[in-house]
C-alpha cells in the first residue's frame, strides 16, 4: 500500500479492509469527523490547486483539510486506492433561489458503485465529505428523505431540471439550501476554473471569511471568522474569539489544524486579517440593528 494512503488511514484512525458498505460508512464518518472543511490555507495565501493527489498528500502528511475540491478529491483517491469503484461528478451548491445551471462546477461530488444491499440493490451510493455541515454517512442514490443526526436531507431525481440529482439540506439548520449534480463522470480538470474564482475573487465568500468545520454524529462544529458555533450540541450559543492564542488553539484542538508547517509571521498575518475582517463587519452594522453574532457566523457559507 502506498505510504501516503497509509498515512491518510492513520489520520482517520481506521484500518484498511475490503470494500463494503459498512467499511465505506466507517471511512466516511472518519473523514468528516477528522478532516476539516476549511479555508485557512486560502487566507494564509497558499496557492493550492484543485489537484486531488496533491490534496491527499496535504491531508495525509501535513495535517490539512480544504474545501470540496480538496477533501472530496482526496477522499476519492483514497477510496480508489482501497479498491472502491469511485466516480467524480460536477455539482452546484445553490441558495434559496433554487438549482442554477451557472452554479454547476462549484462543487465536486463522488459516487461509489458495486455495493448492493438488501434494501438498495443497485449498489450506487452518493458520497460527499465536502459540504461542511452535510452528510455524515453515504446516502443510497435513490429518491427519499434521510435523517442524519439533527439534519434532514432529501434526494430528488431531476428529469428536466438542473443536473441529474438534487440534494435538499435541512430547511431549518442547513448552511445552504441545496446542491444539484450531474451523473456524467467529470475529469479532474473540470473544476479548475471555478476553483480559481472561489480561491481568488473578491466576490467569493471563501476569500472573504476564513472557515473551519467538522461534522459529527450529533451535528456540526464550525468556526467562521472569529465566531465559534455549533449545531446539534450545547445551547447553540456562538462565541467570539478575540484572543490570538485562543483562536489558534481552537483551530488546533477542535479542528485538527495545528499549522505546524506555517511560519510564525504567516500566522501573524492570518490573525491580523481575520481580526480586521471581524472588526470591519462590526463597523458595518447599522446602529439601528445591533450586531448579531449569528448573522456574522453565516458569512463564509457555501455559495454558487
Amino acid at each position: 500500500m502506498d505510504g501516503h494512503v497509509r498515512a491518510y488511514l492513520d489520520r482517520l484512525g481506521v484500518i484498511p479492509e475490503p470494500p463494503s458498505i459498512d467499511a465505506l460508512r466507517r471511512l466516511h464518518r472518519a473523514q468528516v469527523e477528522r478532516i476539516p472543511y476549511e479555508t485557512v490555507w486560502l487566507h494564509l495565501g497558499e496557492p493550492w490547486t484543485a489537484d486531488p493527489v496533491a490534496a491527499l498528500i496535504r491531508i495525509a502528511r501535513h495535517g490539512r483539510g480544504g474545501y470540496c475540491f480538496h477533501v472530496n478529491g482526496a477522499f476519492g483517491e483514497l477510496l480508489r486506492a482501497l479498491g472502491y469503484q469511485v466516480t467524480r461528478h460536477v455539482g452546484g451548491v445553490h441558495g434559496p433561489q433554487g438549482p442554477d445551471p451557472g452554479a454547476l462546477s462549484n462543487h465536486l461530488v463522488l459516487t461509489v458503485t458495486g455495493l448492493p444491499t438488501d434494501d438498495h440493490p443497485s449498489g450506487l451510493w452518493y458520497v460527499d465529505a465536502g459540504l461542511g455541515d452535510g452528510l455524515y454517512e453515504p446516502l443510497p442514490l435513490r429518491p427519499g428523505t434521510f435523517r442524519q443526526g439533527p439534519y434532514q436531507f432529501t434526494l430528488e431525481q431531476e428529469i428536466d431540471g438542473v443536473g441529474s440529482w438534487h440534494l435538499l439540506h435541512d430547511p431549518q439548520l442547513g448552511s445552504f439550501t441545496g446542491m444539484s449534480f450531474d451523473l456524467a463522470p467529470a475529469a479532474t480538470d473540470a473544476f479548475d476554473v471555478r476553483h480559481r474564482f472561489l480561491a481568488t475573487s473578491p466576490a467569493s465568500n471563501f476569500a472573504r471569511t476564513v472557515t473551519a468545520q467538522l461534522r459529527h454524529a450529533d451535528g456540526t462544529e464550525m468556526l467562521r471568522g472569529l465566531v465559534l458555533s455549533s449545531v446539534g450540541t450545547g445551547d447553540g450559543t456562538a462565541r467570539v474569539l478575540l484572543e490570538r492564542d485562543e483562536w489558534f488553539d481552537v483551530l488546533a484542538d477542535r479542528f485538527g489544524l495545528a499549522l505546524d508547517d506555517v511560519a510564525p509571521n504567516a500566522k501573524d498575518r492570518l490573525w491580523a486579517r481575520s481580526l480586521d475582517a471581524h472588526q470591519s463587519w462590526e463597523t458595518s452594522q447599522s446602529p439601528a440593528r445591533p450586531a448579531s453574532v449569528s448573522s456574522y457566523s453565516k458569512r463564509g457559507s457555501r455559495q454558487s
